[in-house]
């Protein structure tokens, strides 16, 4: 049985997942969850029972047992298929690369997730121009720091000659800072390393618009 991954074909960290499982070459089938406002798929009966979260990824394993949470998804990626490795092998150059990933996954993403935009549109009144603003305000006050780590790392992409869990974060949130128009000219090396994972197939099968469930 094949790993089953839900997912949304514009959901960060559902990206974040299909990235490391494709750049360890694991084959994995994709069930296709609407998370979009109006759809909500991701409230039903069924999926809260595979997930009481109600959110997207979730990766059932060939046992029937089923993880969340993107991050917690991608160390047992790491730990059940140890390579290629996602982690550089040095225990400081580790805590870097998780500290970056972390950057990503713990302090901007959260603050710009659909349910954090809702709310402040339902309870708060912020229309789309100021929702719009509020999401590129905390990409940037990310990005500043992500920038100035990236200026501080040798090799071809952040922790050596291959991508890791740093890259497998940072591509998706750039894709996001994309979409909302935002301007990365303060952000080269970010930019840079970015545009080298997309030369790789394993980011460009990964891509939003690569899915199964991305509109035509």
């Amino acid at each position: 049985m094949d790993l089953k991954l839900y997912t949304y074909w514009r959901s960060s960290a559902a990206y974040r997942v299909r990235i490391a499982l494709n750049l360890k070459g694991v084959s994995f089938k994709s069930a296709a969850i609407n998370i979009k406002p109006g759809e909500d798929e991701q409230t039903g009966q069924d999926y809260a029972a595979l997930n009481p979260q109600m959110r997207v990824p979730s990766l059932e394993l060939p046992g029937g047992q089923v993880v969340g949470q993107s991050m917690a998804i991608i160390e047992w990626v790491e730990e059940t298929y140890p390579d290629p490795p996602l982690l550089p092998a040095d225990p400081i150059e580790r805590a870097r690369c998780r500290a970056f990933a972390d950057i990503i996954a713990c302090d901007i993403h959260p603050l710009n997730n659909l349910s954090v935009l809702a709310d402040l549109k339902t309870r708060f009144g912020a229309g789309s121009d100021q929702t719009g603003d509020w999401y590129r305000h905390w990409i940037e006050v990310g990005f500043r720091s992500l920038e100035a780590l990236a200026q501080g790392c040798e090799g071809a992409f952040l922790f050596g000659d291959t991508p890791t869990l740093a890259e497998i974060c940072l591509v998706p949130q750039v894709y996001n800072a994309r979409r909302f128009d935002m301007d990365l000219s303060a952000f080269p090396r970010l930019v840079e390393v970015d545009g080298k994972c997309q030369e790789l197939e394993a980011f460009k099968a990964s891509a939003p618009e690569a899915q199964p469930d991305a509109p035509a």
